[in-house]
């Protein structure tokens, strides 16, 4: 069950509390196949909106790789569409437009059957004290960590 992680989102587990995770399938050209097999995709701006009842992603950047076709060069920051079960569509927009929540990309992934897969989470936005709360505990506990390794001979 191994996975070829593409690209990340650090940014989106420092600024929000994530709830719940979802595994999604994107609607990608060739090229961008392409491109995410080489690894040129970043999701540091991302997010996920509704437009006319479907999930889409937004700002996520796919690179044109030069050994595609000259005239075929797609927008890098286009809307993708995600693709999920009904019943979770209904679920993620009942959870933003009820409960204020937001949906955010986690990362782009190769499934074990070479699909294309991206994990998107409901989140809740973390406040700046509880930024530092977790900040201060990453601290403490690598502090710990490295103790216990000095301790050890």
């Amino acid at each position: 069950m191994a996975i070829n992680i593409v690209a990340q989102n650090k940014k989106a587990r420092h600024d929000y509390e994530i709830l719940e995770k979802f595994e999604a399938g994107i609607v990608l050209s060739g090229a961008e196949v392409k491109a995410l097999r080489a690894k040129r995709a970043n999701l540091a701006d991302a997010f996920c909106r509704f437009i006319k009842g479907e999930l889409h992603i937004m700002n996520a950047h796919i690179a044109h790789l030069e050994t595609a076709h000259k005239h075929y060069t797609p927008e890098t920051r286009s809307p993708r569409k995600l693709l999920l079960h009904k019943k979770q569509l209904e679920k993620l927009h009942l959870k933003i437009h009820k409960d204020g929540l937001t949906v955010v990309p986690l990362m782009i992934y190769f499934n074990e059957r070479n699909y294309a897969k991206i994990s998107i989470a409901i989140a809740k936005g973390k406040q700046l004290h509880d930024k530092r709360a977790d900040m201060k505990a990453k601290t403490l506990d690598r502090e710990a960590k490295q103790a216990m390794k000095s301790r050890e001979y």
